[in-house]
């Protein structure tokens, strides 16, 4: 009785980590590798299909977060795998436009700084029970850094529109974004601690 009760606990837990969302998720993972094998050549052909999966990655994002709200289904490893994803699959690709001469790299050291930075604040307030809510900043950031990169990897001129030209454009834009919504988290830790300490003086 309680190995059919352990099983059924198993299978349970596989059912909800191998969730639509989360295989959505470890979908766009596995895409990485493809797009930095395409951006070893500098071709307009290895550019196409790299710009193609790195734009079918991204719409997954889209979709992953709509179907674990809808269907109820966000689950820790979901929370885990997702900004992951979207972390490896970005910077993999920013990274790569590098050595191509297609974007600056002061400008790649400035969004993955960011978003280290972000991250290890992350965990010191989740470690203090902090919570800090998201703004639409973040959501905004990674729009622009999607659609900079999708015009990036293109490079070429298609239908007579400069891709490079345009993917710059919203680079820029991605990256004012990119550092305002950086420092907008910092001072939400800062108004959460002080707010935590004010607390505490009031308990006392």
């Amino acid at each position: 009785m309680e190995k059919s009760v352990g099983m059924i606990a198993k299978k349970q837990t596989q059912a909800v980590v191998w969730n639509i969302p989360n295989l959505l998720s470890f979908f766009r993972i596995l895409t990485v590798p493809f797009v930095v094998v395409c951006l070893f050549s500098p071709s307009p052909l290895a550019s196409f299909l790299a710009a193609l999966i790195f734009g079918i990655a991204s719409i997954t994002d889209l979709l992953d977060g709509y179907i674990a709200r809808y269907q109820k289904s966000e689950t820790a490893i979901g929370q885990l795998l997702d900004p992951l994803a979207d972390k490896l699959l970005i910077n993999s690709a920013l990274i790569m436009l590098i050595p191509l001469g297609r974007i600056e790299a002061w400008m790649v050291v400035l969004i993955v700084a960011r978003e280290v930075a972000v991250t290890g604040l992350r965990g010191i307030a989740s470690i203090h029970g902090l919570v800090i809510a998201a703004s639409g900043w973040g959501k905004a950031k990674t729009i622009f850094q999607t659609l900079a990169l999708v015009g990036l990897l293109l490079h070429y001129e298609y239908f007579r529109i400069d891709f490079h030209a345009l993917g710059m454009i919203l680079m820029w834009i991605a990256l004012v974004i990119t550092v305002w919504s950086g420092f907008d988290y910092f001072y939400k830790f800062y108004q959460a601690q002080a707010g935590e300490g004010r607390s505490e003086e009031i308990g006392k």
